[in-house]
């Protein structure tokens, strides 16, 4: 199992990430702040219908305080799903707001009702971290998924990525599939684990990302996404870019070690490479804005950075990754590979 950093430090908002999120409408400082919503006054457990503690605390604020912050959450939901559009606010409710204290993030987790229909979302608010937002937004621009989020301050606000708890699903769904639907679900794990390297995703252990089942005439299909993006671009063990390596994730290697041929692999990461290098060359103006802000800022060490750039150019043995003095440079010089290289067996085909 790769060795994973045991608290890696947050990093602050830069002057370059800010005039890339509000060049991309991602910012808006006018907001209510993670450090308001730490005001909280009372909790209690949340226990989910099995009984079990969930380890996350409903938390209540002093009256004269909750009114404000109800609206104001209200505020970013819109902000957040419909542009700022103030006409929605009248048909939402708050009903629960939800902290859990474990993880770097820290999240609150609310939940925003349509009192017309009663219909519900949630949206996380959690602490500032420039390695979750770099995280984010490439998980807007390269995955199959794109995701909403704001980012101001000390605050991060991500809606919620519906899904199957990888581990959950693992334990409770998997035993149970069809044949066909395993090799489906081992397909989808060689794309996931492919992409999640390309990117410089890391910690994809099976409690960081969710499996969504999607009903197609007479079967389910799965799709695989990941939930949790602390671990954007910071570790310089390339292991930990590799979900195949956690002991987490074993049954879902074992799936693809039993259903697919090394042909069959072959296939699916060449796949994966082909349409991550289109949506690579379908947003190459936005990409360059955050590569370039990426290769500027500050999201790990240098020790870990030369020890990650040495690794790939074991790899690639392309010099350029010799010059990369920043996480994002070694990220830029990986995707500029891919979309050179994209139609064929690259080493980053690593075997399972």
């Amino acid at each position: 199992m790769p060795k994973i950093s045991k608290k890696k430090p947050m990093y602050s908002l830069s002057g370059v990430l800010e005039a890339y999120l509000e060049k991309h409408n991602r910012l808006n400082n006018d907001l209510l702040s993670y450090d308001d919503l730490m005001r909280y006054r009372g909790a209690v457990s949340v226990y989910d219908v099995a009984g079990e503690d969930t380890l996350w605390l409903r938390v209540f604020y002093n009256e004269f305080e909750s009114i404000e912050i109800d609206t104001e959450l209200k505020r970013i939901y819109t902000l957040l799903m419909a542009d700022g559009d103030p006409k929605i606010m009248k048909y939402l409710t708050i009903d629960a707001i939800d902290f859990c204290s474990f993880g770097n993030s820290k999240p609150f987790r609310v939940k925003v009702r349509n009192i017309l229909n009663d219909n519900y979302m949630y949206m996380y608010i959690k602490k500032f971290d420039a390695s979750r937002v770099y995280g984010l937004e490439l998980e807007h621009l390269l995955s199959p998924d794109h995701i909403n989020f704001l980012a101001y301050g000390s605050t991060i606000v991500e809606e919620h990525i519906m899904g199957i708890p990888g581990h959950l699903f693992i334990e409770n769904i998997l035993p149970s599939c069809s044949e066909l639907e395993k090799a489906q679900l081992a397909k989808e794990f060689v794309k996931f684990n492919e992409r999640s390297l390309m990117r410089l995703l890391g910690d994809m252990r099976s409690y960081n990302y969710v499996v969504v089942p999607i009903h197609d005439l007479d079967h389910y299909f799965y799709k695989i996404r990941a939930v949790d993006f602390d671990q954007q671009s910071y570790e310089g063990n390339y292991k930990v870019y590799l979900p195949q390596f956690f002991k987490e994730n074993l049954p879902m290697v074992d799936l693809v070690q039993s259903k697919l041929t090394g042909s069959s692999i072959n296939q699916y990461q060449v796949e994966e490479r082909c349409i991550v290098a289109k949506r690579i060359l379908s947003a190459k103006e936005r990409m360059t804005d955050l590569l370039n802000c990426m290769n500027s800022d500050v999201i790990s060490s240098r020790l870990k950075i030369h020890s990650l750039r040495s690794y790939f150019y074991s790899l690639t043995s392309e010099n350029e990754f010799l010059t990369k003095n920043s996480m994002g440079g070694i990220l830029d010089g990986i995707l500029r590979y891919v979309t050179k290289n994209y139609k064929e067996r690259t080493p980053f085909a690593i075997d399972y």
